[in-house]
């Protein structure tokens, strides 16, 4: 006699799950990468932002262009990986 766990076989994840996690998953990087690349170079959100008012030495740096910079290059990365995934992952699970 067979034992009932052996004879169980692993359970697929439906075709439409893995699409919507994919697309949810691709949103949610372009989104941020968006809001990162955008926020250094926004008077209202990075040159009135209340942990820079609080503490002033680090506003010094945040107002640096290169800081800005690097932050928007952490943005446009995230942007790259979500078109990276939406094109390469998209066209694999096809």
């Amino acid at each position: 006699m067979a034992h009932p766990a052996a004879s169980l076989e692993p359970q697929r994840i439906p075709r439409w799950l893995e699409r919507a996690e994919l697309f949810l998953r691709v949103l949610l990087r372009m989104y941020i990468g968006l809001a990162v690349c955008y926020a250094p170079w926004s008077r209202m959100f990075w040159d009135q932002n209340p942990i820079f008012l609080q503490f002033p030495t680090l506003s010094i740096y945040a107002a640096n262009g290169a800081v800005r910079g690097l932050v928007s290059g952490l943005g446009l990365l995230n942007l790259w990986i979500a078109f990276h995934d939406a094109i390469w992952h998209g066209a694999d699970k096809q």
